[in-house]
């Protein structure tokens, strides 16, 4: 068995046909390279994408079925973007070029009509699994393009990261905790809810960025940043300017301020302070107005800011950290992000674990990642 058979041999197939003749035939056809499964309706077909669509290689499916039919079920799957991973078979005896084209508009990847060959049934399936797995590659190798650019963006990063961290003479290990607990929450959070659309590339330029959400820090007075005790009306609200701060110094570098590097950051910088009910600043913006890598750093930043010593405050243990931040005591949070934080609370639970976590360096993770995405480019994740 070459390389590819064996990779194929691993996938999982999904038949959707209200013929139990018909799903047998193709299970009997496929049944010797690839893991099946079956729905005997568009219904059960979406209820089974919904749980398994991350093992599902292809779908082979009928057109002409009870309950919801396969034109409906793929107008589901274009519409919740199902169908740019899971690619679709159709098979029908409707040979009429409507139907056909019907079909491809609704992004089938093949149409394939009854009577069909055995031989000709498993090539087309080959081939399919096989078109997308060198989509995949070609994103992979893509990716891997962006990520080699941002790693030489993320050493100036760090350096102005560490400007600043140093000029407001908090803890040095401030800027790597916040950027480890943005990745962690970011896969958490890719994990929880596909929704949200984030890739490797995506995880790692806003965990990098993050190093940056208090660069307007550097404009504040001295007096201010580092006063031992609780800061008055007026010096609370100087402080909260380095938010706008941060934003238009990364707005007004030359050259560089549409990358993507810096548009996330300049998000980051302006927005960590947003809460999820409106009550935050600048802009006091509310719920998913708030960018996702705004609201992700935000909850980093808070974490670490308790569980931390400051020139005003002691540091919080684990325990009363996450209850004051469960329980509203810090302002509000989007939900789905909380329950990420839960997810890695294992982690967090371990300082010197979440220390070394840091020290790996994102450079170090991303290159794992990216061996990663290589290996389950053929496991559909």
């Amino acid at each position: 068995m070459s390389i590819d058979e064996e990779l194929i041999s691993r996938h999982t197939i999904l038949i959707v046909d209200d013929g139990d003749i018909n799903r047998d035939m193709l299970s009997d056809i496929l049944s010797d390279e690839y893991n099946i499964l079956e729905a005997s309706n568009g219904i059960q077909c979406l209820q089974i994408l919904a749980k398994e669509r991350s093992r599902i290689s292809a779908v082979l499916l009928d057109i002409n079925m009870p309950e919801m039919g396969g034109f409906e079920v793929l107008e589901y799957m274009k519409k919740e973007d199902w169908i740019e991973d899971i690619p679709v078979i159709m098979i029908s005896a409707e040979n009429d070029i409507y139907f056909i084209k019907r079909a491809y508009n609704l992004g089938a990847s093949d149409y394939i009509n009854r009577p069909f060959d055995a031989d000709l049934v498993k090539k087309r399936v080959r081939n399919t699994i096989m078109l997308y797995a060198k989509q995949r590659t070609l994103q992979r190798l893509v990716a891997k393009e962006i990520l080699a650019n941002v790693k030489t963006n993320s050493l100036m990063v760090s350096v102005l990261a560490h400007i600043v961290e140093f000029r407001n003479r908090e803890s040095s290990d401030h800027i790597s905790h916040v950027k480890s607990l943005t990745y962690m929450l970011l896969k958490a959070l890719e994990r929880r809810d596909p929704s949200y659309r984030l890739t490797p590339e995506d995880e790692y330029i806003i965990s990098t960025a993050s190093a940056l959400h208090d660069i307007g820090k550097i404009a504040i007075d001295d007096e201010i940043l580092n006063k031992p005790g609780k800061l008055t009306s007026d010096e609370y609200d100087a402080m909260k300017e380095h938010a706008m701060q941060g934003y238009t110094i990364l707005e007004n570098v030359p050259d560089i301020k549409n990358e993507e590097l810096i548009r996330i950051a300049k998000e980051i910088c302006r927005w960590h302070h947003e809460r999820y009910d409106g009550g935050g600043y600048p802009d006091g913006l509310r719920g998913e107005e708030i960018p996702i890598s705004a609201q992700i750093v935000s909850i980093a930043d808070v974490y670490d800011a308790l569980t931390s010593e400051r020139c005003y405050k002691k540091a919080f243990d684990h325990e009363t950290a996450m209850k004051m931040i469960l329980d509203g005591e810090c302002g509000t949070f989007n939900p789905k992000l909380l329950r990420c934080l839960q997810d890695i609370e294992y982690i967090l639970q371990d300082r010197d674990r979440l220390r070394k976590t840091a020290e790996a360096g994102l450079t170090e993770i991303a290159e794992r990642l990216i061996d990663s995405a290589g290996r389950d480019l053929y496991s559909r994740r």
